[in-house]
């Protein structure tokens, strides 16, 4: 699938789910699984990377080269969590094409002040709306291919209200984003108004524990959302799985229960062992 179907695609009136990534692995399996996007989750990636929390201490270089592997090593389209756009108008520039260049189909920018925090956690700060709507006219001029698409994001909601969020997506909107992200909105009925509000395609962030409800993806086409992310189900899920096997292993010696293992077979397969043992058959006898 290309940059352009997936913009069709969220134009399409069909929703599509995208699971959070943030390593090689978790990209490789998610790539298998026939999603129509995968989502690079700045919080998980930070997480995996630098073992620290996403506020804005991860860098532009972090994160595109590890985005750039994920593409590289994946088929499906990859929507990326660019923050800030780590600095002002001209990184904003430079971020988008750097992002593009590694392969991304979509670039999420949000209106945080600087350094940034996960939208789902307290005490995060808005820039000016003008300063924004200028971020949004950069990053589409910035991408060489309209195929990419723009994600603007408000983190309003939660300081300043929904009339706020409502008042900057309405102007991202109009400053020639793609598509919208109002984070954490915070009642099934709020995502109706926003449905109801907004006419460019919708993100919704699905967070466990999160500021916003949980809802099925058949329930948020029905509201007008035509993206829901999962950044955190890849590494809330690996995190418990990891607890399980390494408290099974200091407890008993080993890891006495096999379930709690995937197969060392299918796993030699994900990372393409095979491809090398033919490599070596054919070139080193």
């Amino acid at each position: 699938m290309t940059a352009k179907t997936l913009k069709e695609q969220l134009n399409s009136g069909e929703i599509v789910v995208a699971p959070g990534i943030y390593d090689m692995i978790s990209a490789l399996i998610a790539d298998r699984m026939g999603f129509k996007a995968l989502y690079v989750t700045g919080y998980g990636t930070v997480a995996s990377h630098l073992g620290l929390p996403d506020a804005g201490i991860a860098t532009y270089s972090d994160m595109v080269s590890r985005i750039a592997t994920m593409a590289k090593m994946t088929n499906t389209p990859i929507v990326a969590d660019a923050d800030t756009g780590y600095g002002g108008l001209l990184n904003v520039h430079h971020t988008v094409q750097g992002y593009e260049e590694a392969g991304a189909s979509a670039i999420q920018l949000e209106d945080q002040e600087f350094p940034k925090k996960c939208g789902h956690t307290p005490d995060r700060r808005v820039i000016p709306l003008e300063d924004m709507v200028q971020k949004i006219k950069v990053a589409c001029d910035a991408r060489r291919s309209d195929d990419l698409v723009i994600i603007a994001r408000t983190d309003s909601r939660t300081a300043l209200g929904l009339d706020e969020a409502l008042k900057r997506a309405q102007a991202y909107s109009e400053a020639g984003a793609d598509a919208i992200f109002i984070e954490s909105p915070e009642s099934e009925q709020e995502m109706e108004t926003i449905g109801k509000r907004i006419d460019k395609p919708l993100i919704a962030n699905m967070v466990p524990g999160g500021r916003t409800p949980l809802l099925s993806a058949d329930k948020l086409q029905s509201l007008g959302f035509a993206l829901a992310i999962h950044p955190a189900a890849g590494f809330l899920a690996t995190a418990a799985a990891l607890e399980k096997s390494y408290t099974d292993l200091k407890e008993n010696g080993g890891v006495t229960d096999s379930s709690l293992l995937y197969s060392f077979s299918e796993f030699n397969e994900l990372i393409g062992f095979p491809e090398v043992w033919e490599f070596e058959k054919r070139y080193m006898g």
